[in-house]
C-alpha cells in the first residue's frame, strides 16, 4: 500500500511539472498554441496508456492549456482519445518530429479529433522548434540583405546627407542586434522547456519502473 501512495504521489508531481511546461510553451510557440486551439475548443481529452510501465495519464485541452490527471475529469465518462503506446514510442515522437513515428501509435476515437490529437504531437516535437528557428533565421538573412540593398540606394541618391544615413544605419543595426539576441533567449528557453519535458517522461519510465520492480 505504501508503494502505490508513493506511485501515485511522484507521478501527480511529474504531471504537474509537464503541464506547467506545457503552458509556458503554449505561450511562447504560437504555432503550438494554433495546433491546441481546435481540441481546446472541444475540450477534448485523451487517455495515454503507456506500457512498460504501465502508466495512465488523461490530458484535457483548454483555453487555459493542457491539464493532465492520473484520473479521468469528473465531468466526463470517457475520453475522446485513446493513446496506447510503450514510453520510449512517446519520447521518439516528442524528439523526432518524425510523422510515421506518430503513425505509430495506436489511436482510437472520432477521425477528426485523432487528427487533431496528431497535429497536436507533430508540432510539440522538438524537431518542429528546429525547423522553425531554421525558417527565423533564413527569413532574417532575407531582411538583412534587402536592408542592405535599399541602405547603398540611399547612399547613392542621397549623397548630400550621407552623415545623417550613416547614423541611421548605425541605429538600425543595433536595433537588429537586440531583436536577433531576444529571439535568440527565446528559442533558448524553448529548446530548454522541451528537453525538460523529454527528461520528465523519462524520469516517469524509470522512476515508476523502479518503483513496481520492487
Amino acid at each position: 500500500m505504501k508503494r502505490t501512495t508513493l506511485s501515485h504521489s511522484l507521478l501527480n508531481i511529474i504531471l504537474v511539472s509537464i503541464e506547467s511546461a506545457l503552458t509556458l510553451l503554449l505561450r511562447l510557440d504560437p504555432a503550438l498554441r494554433k495546433a491546441a486551439y481546435p481540441l481546446a475548443k472541444q475540450g477534448t481529452v485523451v487517455a495515454l496508456r503507456l506500457y512498460l510501465p504501465h502508466t495512465e495519464v488523461f490530458a484535457t485541452f483548454s483555453y487555459k492549456g493542457v491539464l493532465l490527471d492520473a484520473v479521468m475529469p469528473a465531468n466526463r465518462s470517457a475520453p475522446d482519445v485513446i493513446i496506447n503506446a510503450y514510453s520510449v514510442q512517446v519520447l521518439n515522437v516528442l524528439v523526432s518530429h518524425d510523422e510515421s513515428q506518430v503513425n505509430k501509435l495506436q489511436m482510437r476515437g472520432e477521425a477528426g479529433q485523432v487528427e487533431l490529437v496528431k497535429s497536436f504531437l507533430l508540432q510539440l516535437g522538438l524537431g518542429s522548434l528546429v525547423q522553425s528557428l531554421l525558417k527565423r533565421f533564413k527569413g532574417s538573412d532575407k531582411k538583412s540583405a534587402s536592408q542592405e540593398e535599399k541602405d547603398q540606394k540611399r547612399e547613392d541618391y542621397k549623397a548630400r546627407i550621407a552623415q545623417q544615413q550613416t547614423q541611421i544605419n548605425t541605429l538600425t543595426i543595433k536595433n537588429r542586434e537586440l531583436e536577433t539576441t531576444v529571439k535568440e533567449l527565446q528559442s533558448k528557453q524553448k529548446t530548454l522547456i522541451i528537453s525538460l519535458l523529454v527528461a520528465i517522461v523519462v524520469a516517469i519510465a524509470s522512476v515508476i519502473g523502479w518503483l513496481m520492480s520492487n
